[in-house]
Formats: C-alpha cells, structure tokens, sequence
C-alpha cells in the first residue's frame, strides 16, 4: 500500500522522504484546504527530493467554481509543472449545481498529459459521487482523493470501497481525511492501493499571540473574497478629500 503525504511546506516534504513515503503532494496553506504552492518553494522542492511530486493546482480557497481568469491560472500553473518535472497535478473543477466541469476539467487533464491527473476533494462537494466516478474515469483521470463524502474518510470508508468498486482497475480511490496511525490499518484491509495523509505536528513557535493575522471570516468554502472595485474607488475619494 502506497502512502502519499501531504505536504504544505518543504520541510513537510523533506520529513516525508526521509520516512519512506512513497510520494508527495505539494501545497500550501493546510487551513483552507490547500492552495497552488508557490514557484520558489516548488523549484526547491524538485531540485532536492528524489521522491515523485504530485501539485496541488487550485488557484484560490473558497469554492471550486472558477473565473475564466482562475482558470487560465491554473492552466499556467499546469505547464510550469511540466516544465519542472513533476510527477502528476492535482486539481479539479466544479459547476455552480455541484457537479464536474466536465469540460474544464477534461481540459486540465489533456493539458497535464503525460503527467497523471488526480481529481482533488472537491469530489466531496459532488452532489451525484456514483456518476462523478464514472466521469472520471471516461475523462482519463488516474484517481479521485475523497474522504468518501464525511470530514474524516475513516467515517466515509464504506462509501470510498463502493467508488472503487465502480471505478474497478480503470481508476484508484485515494482516501484522504483525517488519516492518521489509529486508523491507518483499516483501509489497508480494505485493499485500497494507496491512502494520502498530513501527518501534521504543531510546533509553537513562540509563547504569545501578537496582532492576530488570520480572518476566519474568508475561511468559508462558499465563498470567494475579492477586491472590490467601488471600495477601492471609495478610499481614493476619501484619501483626496483629506486636507
């Protein structure tokens, strides 16, 4: 059984190789469910692991329909990926009803040829998993990460055996959620091929909070934060009117 460690930082990385895994995938900000990493900590990361490296290609937290703009993003994002030598992207897109864009998303696959494409955990948002199954696997895709429908895959792991029992040899189920060495075993009796997990420790860095940084209020999945444009215009004219 193969053991994919999510990593949102280098040293994530580097701790995974050195304990065995098999491979990674690279992202940033585990808090929002996980973003495109940047450029410089991709670069470093191919430049030193042996390990494969799987990328995470999601443009912005919130929710997984995007922007024409998003996804052009995306899709540079794909290509640099290539450029770098990665070993698969991973990725996906949805419609505004909770389905798979099966035309953006078919797109995202043909363009990360020859790399293989992992449909991401916005599967866990599909409103229909059965049929989302079958799409992926008529669109190409190598595996779908799911938590099988639950927070916690180990909670969603009888539906997580019913996708590969639809997807059959054509594409593997990635159980993801919450994996930790308590519940590790049950999906290797399972039988499942490969499971994805964090492995997380939290190191305090110092003894105090200071000016607290974080905005739980963009941390909703539906939602997208923008700059507004009549507010940015607002504080100009207000910057002007100052004497």
């Amino acid at each position: 059984m193969l053991l994919e460690i999510c990593a949102s930082n280098y040293q994530s990385a580097l701790n995974a190789q050195k304990a065995g895994a098999y491979r990674i995938e690279l992202c940033s900000e585990l808090g929002t469910g996980g973003i495109t990493p940047s450029y410089g900590l991709l670069k470093k990361v191919m430049e030193e692991l042996t390990i494969p490296v799987m990328v995470l290609i999601r443009p912005r937290s919130g929710n997984f329909v995007y922007s024409n703009a998003d996804f052009d993003i995306m899709k540079r994002d794909i290509e640099l990926c290539k450029e770098l030598g990665c070993a698969g992207i991973v990725s996906g897109v949805l419609t505004a009803d909770f389905k798979i864009d099966i035309k953006r998303t078919s797109e995202l696959i043909e363009l990360a040829r020859p790399l293989s494409f992992t449909f991401h955990r916005a599967f866990d948002h599909i409103i229909n998993p059965e049929q989302a199954v079958v799409d992926l696997v008529n669109l190409g895709a190598k595996r779908i990460l799911t938590s099988g429908q639950h927070s916690k895959a180990i909670d969603g792991i009888e539906n997580l055996k019913h996708y590969q029992e639809l997807a059959g040899d054509e594409l593997i189920i990635l159980p993801g959620g919450g994996i930790n060495a308590g519940n590790s075993s049950a999906f290797a009796k399972a039988n499942f091929k490969e499971v994805h997990a964090s492995a997380t420790e939290i190191i305090e860095q110092t003894n105090e909070e200071k000016v607290p940084m974080n905005s739980p209020k963009f941390l909703q999945e539906n939602i997208e934060v923008i700059s507004n444009s009549e507010n940015i215009t607002a504080i100009f004219k207000n910057l002007e009117n100052e004497d």
